[in-house]
């Protein structure tokens, strides 16, 4: 297995308002055979985002798989609800950033 950065691998890294208490983050691939390789790999998990973004697993609702559009979605729990007092990302499109520095195998 080989490393390679994420950013290396998605035309699209982005996060998003998915309501007032998530956050969605999408990742985008490319082409589907490096898609294919990520997603047979289990590359992208539940524990390994956790652990990018110093959160516990129950914290993320959701992380799928999306074949139609070779691409990872994850949904997790806003650490402060959008707009709320000292919450610094009111629409959620500055929190992909940790995403940009994974590495992934496969």
């Amino acid at each position: 297995m080989a490393k390679y950065k994420l950013i290396d691998l998605a035309s699209v890294i982005r996060s998003k308002n998915s309501g007032p208490y998530e956050l969605t983050f999408d990742i985008i691939f490319k082409d589907f055979e490096t898609y294919g390789k990520v997603k047979e790999a289990q590359s992208i998990t539940k524990e390994a985002f956790a652990a990018l973004y110093g959160i516990p697993v129950s914290d993320i609702f959701h992380l799928v798989y999306f074949d139609p559009a070779k691409a990872v979605k994850i949904t997790i729990r806003r650490p402060i609800p959008s707009g709320a007092l000292g919450e610094t990302d009111v629409y959620g499109a500055q929190q992909h950033a940790p995403l940009m520095t994974m590495e992934v195998e496969f």
